[in-house]
């Protein structure tokens, strides 16, 4: 094992992708957003009832 593979860490991405899901029918979408910001809340057109609703940030599922 050679010196410079130990001293190398590994990288964090800057940005994550995370699960949005609306508070009115459950309808779910995937989303971007910084990895130190906030959870998000977004108003969204929802299909489900052909309106505008709010969606929250459910769950992380990956980096990106």
């Amino acid at each position: 094992m050679r010196l410079t593979n130990v001293l190398f860490k590994k990288v964090k991405s800057k940005r994550i992708m995370v699960v949005l899901e609306s508070v009115v029918s459950g309808h779910q979408f995937n989303a971007f957003r910084d990895r130190l910001a906030d959870k998000l809340e977004i108003i969204r057109f929802d299909p489900y009832i052909q309106q505008e609703s709010l969606y929250r940030e459910r769950k992380k599922i990956r980096s990106a």
